[in-house]
């Protein structure tokens, strides 16, 4: 039969053991959202980033078409 130290000792461990899966939770649920905000970043940097090359390329044309014109 277990005595009451053993079961207080058992109790502990439970205790401990959700408060680690808590913890855990927690980390999971952080890292996940990191992810998400770093995806949400990248895709938001090349749409802006393919937006600038789009215009640089435009820039480009017309200067190109100014030298040949002013030459």
């Amino acid at each position: 039969m277990a005595s009451k130290g053993d079961v207080s000792q058992v109790q502990l461990q439970i205790q401990q053991d959700w408060a680690n899966r808590e913890y855990i939770e927690v980390i999971t649920c952080s890292i996940k959202k990191i992810a998400d905000f770093l995806n949400s970043f990248d895709v938001s940097c090349r749409s802006r980033l393919a937006t600038l090359n789009e215009r640089l390329t435009s820039l480009e044309r017309r200067v190109e078409y100014i030298e040949a014109r002013v030459c």
